[in-house]
């Protein structure tokens, strides 16, 4: 069984950082897609950055230069590195495995941006 836990959210004001952390279980990382997601109120679910297998990353063009995906091996866990946070990156946070399809999902995590 699949099991994906987030943590690190909290509330930090405009132009701050924040590292997210999703340990998993049931997996092993290195061998999967991984990947965080988040959905804002009133909005869909959106991919903000995935970590392939192989290592390669893609971000969203609006995270593009200030978040960092990054993935602990020995600690079978991928993590989320925030910089320069905007208002706009307000949502709950979601650690994916395998994909949208896969039904792989942790818990979710808030991430409230001040202006």
């Amino acid at each position: 069984q699949v099991q994906l836990a987030e943590s690190g959210g909290g509330l930090v004001q405009a132009g701050g950082s924040l590292t997210l952390s999703c340990a998993a279980s049931g997996i092993i990382v290195r061998f999967d897609d991984m990947g965080w997601w988040r959905q804002a109120p009133g909005r869909q679910r959106e991919s903000v950055a995935t970590i392939s297998s192989g290592g390669n990353t893609n971000y969203a063009d609006s995270v593009k230069g200030r978040f960092t995906i990054s993935r602990d091996n020995g600690k079978n866990t991928i993590y989320l590195q925030m910089n320069l946070l905007k208002p706009e990156d307000t949502a709950v946070y979601y650690c994916n495995a395998g994909g949208w399809t896969s039904g792989n999902w942790g818990q979710g995590t808030q991430v409230t941006v001040s202006s």
